[in-house]
């Protein structure tokens, strides 16, 4: 074995999702876009190698293995069934109930100035 530290791994390596260090000059570095990993999520699910995507994109594998179950994940929280109302209903309900309350809160205004108009000491209390 050579004292030499292998750097770059080959496709077939156990390590092949490592990031490449060379590649496409061309090719946009830094954090991609949620549209981008929603494309290369995409691209996987088509069937495309995942080693070779990672090395085409710039990110490991695990990056782009986890990307993709985000992606399942919330596809599959928006297939299940809906346990209740959706919180716009929720919102409606709690302002048509505040509506209500209002409203019988000033008929019990109204009605207490009408009994203090009938009896004014009803409600004054005595000094200790």
């Amino acid at each position: 074995m050579s004292g030499k530290k292998q750097t770059q791994q080959g496709p077939g390596s156990p390590q092949g999702g490592r990031r490449p260090t060379g590649g496409d000059p061309g090719r946009e570095r830094g954090r991609f876009s949620s549209r981008r990993k929603m494309d290369a999520v995409l691209r996987l699910l088509r069937g495309e190698d995942l080693d070779a995507l990672s090395r085409a994109l710039g990110v490991t594998a695990a990056t782009l293995s986890s990307w993709r179950d985000e992606f399942l994940a919330a596809g599959q929280t928006g297939l299940k069934s809906k346990a209740g109302p959706e919180p716009e209903d929720k919102t409606q309900d709690l302002k048509a109930l505040i509506g209500e309350l209002t409203i019988d809160n000033e008929c019990l205004k109204a009605l207490l100035r009408k009994h203090e108009e009938r009896d004014p000491l009803a409600f004054r209390r005595s000094k200790p």
